[in-house]
């Protein structure tokens, strides 16, 4: 939903990029400006907070294609365009800009009301500005948008966060295995209601930080491990790392190929929904350097596979 501060805000500028610029610009320049306003990095610093505070803001609504448009459409009623009742000359500006935004064409009207009382062009506005004015009865707030950088440990854990929003400071549980970019409605922690209405919603878009070792896959975690090519070639007991620093042994078949993924139950993310599995791909190391004696015991190794050609299947299959 269109927040009726977007009027006076310039988000790009906020950012530092400008309204042509990739969804790819607006998220580098999103964390590199989140990353040197962050509060832990700025203990005390109440100017570095708000400006972490609106980065995050206009990263929330730009970084969304469907708010972007809607933002822009906000924005270009705010730079000139006014509203005009019609007359002969047909639609004004800013009925134009409406009928864009809302699928009308040039002549589409939007009335002011009548006898019945309060008309389309009034809830049109209501509409995207939550209620803001034009009806008496009590009014929904209008929607928050705000963006949070977490671990990757905190979104597979699931935990709660703290922001600084224009309401104030609000906290929240992450669901576990929240993904990268993902965006959650926390309920009534938007705008005040008008009339006694109820507050708005606060819309979080969650980034999450990628991890060394782990990615999440739902509540699965993957991880890739690499062996030995005699470990891969004859079978073996290796040891994998899980999430909460404990270690478990992977039983690797003998003849397992590199790229192969083996699944150990129950030790994924867990939630109320269950618990997930961790997914163990295989990656056979190839020695990079050989002393006189190994490479002369592997061409002995190599010469009893003279007749097989693990290409074999690759040309016979391409000429289909």
């Amino acid at each position: 939903m269109a927040s009726q501060d977007w009027f006076n805000k310039d988000f790009y500028a906020t950012l530092g990029v400008s309204k042509e610029s990739s969804q790819d610009d607006i998220k580098k320049a999103y964390r590199k400006l989140a990353r040197d306003l962050h509060p832990d990095r700025n203990p005390g610093d109440a100017a570095s907070e708000k400006r972490f505070k609106d980065v995050g803001e206009a990263y929330a609504v730009l970084s969304d294609g469907e708010q972007r448009k809607q933002y822009d459409a906000v924005r270009a009623m705010g730079g000139g365009a006014r509203f005009q009742a019609g007359g002969a000359g047909g639609a004004g500006g800013f009925e134009d800009i409406l009928g864009g935004m809302f699928g009308g064409g040039g002549g589409t009207r939007f009335q002011t009301g009548g006898a019945g009382g309060a008309g389309g062009f009034e809830d049109i506005l209501s509409g995207m500005f939550g209620g803001g004015g034009f009806n008496r009865g009590p009014q929904k707030g209008g929607d928050l948008a705000a963006a949070v950088e977490v671990s990757f440990r905190q979104a597979a854990e699931g935990a709660t966060v703290a922001l600084s929003t224009s309401n104030g400071r609000v906290s929240t549980r992450l669901p576990v295995g929240v993904r990268d970019g993902q965006r959650i409605r926390v309920p009534g922690k938007g705008r005040a209601g008008t009339n006694g209405g109820p507050a708005g919603d606060l819309l979080l878009t969650v980034h999450v930080q990628k991890h060394p070792v782990f990615t999440a896959d739902g509540l699965n975690l993957r991880v890739r491990v690499p062996v030995r090519f005699d470990e891969a070639a004859l079978g073996a007991q290796v040891e994998v790392p899980t999430l909460t620093g404990d270690r478990v042994k992977v039983k690797v078949p003998g003849g397992t190929q590199s790229g192969t993924t083996l699944r150990v139950k129950g030790k994924g993310l867990s939630s109320r929904k269950g618990t997930g599995d961790m997914l163990v791909t295989i990656e056979v190391m190839v020695p990079q350097k050989l002393s006189r004696d190994s490479k002369k015991a592997l061409e002995a190794l190599m010469s009893t596979f003279r007749d097989e050609d693990p290409r074999e299947a690759l040309f016979k299959d391409s000429s289909r």
